[in-house]
């Protein structure tokens, strides 16, 4: 490569970073006005959007087509298109996702916690925005529209970067936000699309710390390494979905089937499936009926020694590195354990801290598991699927948090809010 070339490429990439500060500092002056504007307003805005994209539909899929076109002769796998894929159906369903984040009670502004002092003070916490979120994510163009919903109904402004794949497809989506902000009256910088395809945009949007005040990164675990791994402002995010069920030893069998069942097979590609049964010693007689039914399921078993002495549908047996492996496919690792104690060392051990769940008709076992096991959803008697924002009644959710600081489990709007102490006082002073 000549000087002149190395000149010339490192001058593009100076270019990128420049303007994706830009869109950052313009943002946060966004941000400012939308932490003062109304509920109202904001609402009119999620309106005003699916306005735009109810008369825009057509162009909306002509613009996916072109990424539909240019994703087939790069070679993107059948799965990787019809997670790109806009349809006429996934454009309505967009409308409707709209329309329920407006219906959601606003959650900026809002007082709790209000007590009265010995000083005569009343001392409380008020909801209000983070500010400025970046959300950086793959393939899903609508991804797009509910993010951009989401932080704009907690009052925050939101820069969009999503993947080279769905490019033209989100530049669309941004032209619509843009005048969905205009038509309410709010700054068109308050939800912005990077217009580039340049990785380095996404090494500046993370390190911006002057001006964003949160990354929120959703896609492939080597995303989310690459980011969190690099940020220098904070990041909100999950590697792995590694679930787990324990069926104990006086769990009913009817539950665990049904519950073990549903929670592998509804769905295999999604962070809440699960990825390792756990059977206690005196539950042992009820895995072969379940190791049936998941075989004829389709689902390949790998178990321990004494699992797959239980059951000829176990195959294959399990390696250490099965335990540690987010499948998301029709794969499943069964292990016996001793009893509740060796089920929660096994949880410590492998878990990613997402979901578990336990069958029991033993209340204080039950309640055990449930103070015990550190992950962000710990549930009794349930399939690990309902790890879900929706399911949780939080109406919508931008993703799922692992972590243990600020937001933890399905985040809906309130995650996307911080809050602040307020001091209502009448002429007292501190004596």
């Amino acid at each position: 490569m000549t000087q002149q070339a190395t000149k010339k490429q490192a001058m593009t990439v100076n270019d990128v970073e420049q303007q994706v500060r830009e869109l950052a500092q313009q943002a946060k002056l966004a941000a400012r006005v939308l932490a003062s504007a109304s509920a109202a307003t904001r609402n009119a805005a999620l309106l005003a959007t699916c306005e735009v994209l109810h008369e825009r539909r057509d162009s909306l899929l002509e613009a996916n087509a072109l990424d539909m076109a240019r994703g087939r002769e790069t070679g993107l796998d059948a799965a990787l298109l019809d997670r790109l894929e806009l349809t006429p159906a996934r454009l309505q369903g967009l409308l409707g996702s709209l329309q329920q984040v407006a219906a959601l009670p606003d959650p900026v502004g809002a007082i709790d916690h209000v007590r009265t002092m010995p000083s005569g003070i009343r001392v409380g916490k008020m909801r209000v925005p983070l500010g400025v979120i970046a959300i950086i994510y793959e393939s899903r163009p609508n991804v797009t529209v509910e993010a951009a919903s989401l932080c704009l109904k907690a009052g925050n402004a939101a820069i969009l970067r999503g993947g080279s794949e769905a490019i033209e497809s989100n530049l669309a989506l941004g032209a619509c936000l843009t005048e969905g902000m205009n038509a309410a009256g709010l700054p068109a910088a308050a939800v912005r699309v990077v217009p580039t395809t340049d990785r380095a945009a996404v090494g500046a949007l993370i390190t911006a710390s002057e001006s964003v005040d949160l990354v929120i990164p959703r896609g492939g675990k080597g995303l989310i390494e690459r980011i969190s791994g690099s940020a220098t402002v904070p990041v909100l995010k999950h590697l792995d979905g590694i679930c787990h069920v324990y069926i104990d030893g006086e769990a009913d069998a009817e539950k665990a089937l049904a519950i073990t069942l549903n929670a592998k097979t509804q769905r295999y590609g999604t962070c809440n499936t699960l990825e390792t049964l756990l059977v206690a010693e005196a539950a042992a007689g009820q895995l072969p009926a379940i190791a049936h039914a998941l075989a004829a399921a389709g689902v390949e078993l790998r178990g321990c020694g004494r699992a797959q002495a239980l059951s000829p549908d176990i195959r294959v047996a399990a390696t250490e590195e099965d335990w540690q492996t987010e499948y998301l496919a029709p794969i499943l690792s069964v292990k016996v354990v001793a009893d509740l104690e060796a089920a929660m060392a096994h949880i410590a051990r492998y878990s990613s801290g997402h979901t578990e769940s336990i069958v029991t008709e033993n209340h204080s076992v039950a309640m055990r598991f449930l103070r015990e096991v550190d992950s962000s959803s710990v549930m009794i008697n349930a399939s690990t699927r309902f790890a879900d924002g929706f399911e949780y009644g939080l109406g919508a959710e931008i993703g799922i948090s692992t972590d243990k600081l600020h937001a933890r489990g399905p985040v809906g709007l309130e995650g996307l809010t911080s809050s602040k102490y307020v001091v209502f006082g009448d002429g007292h002073i501190r004596q």
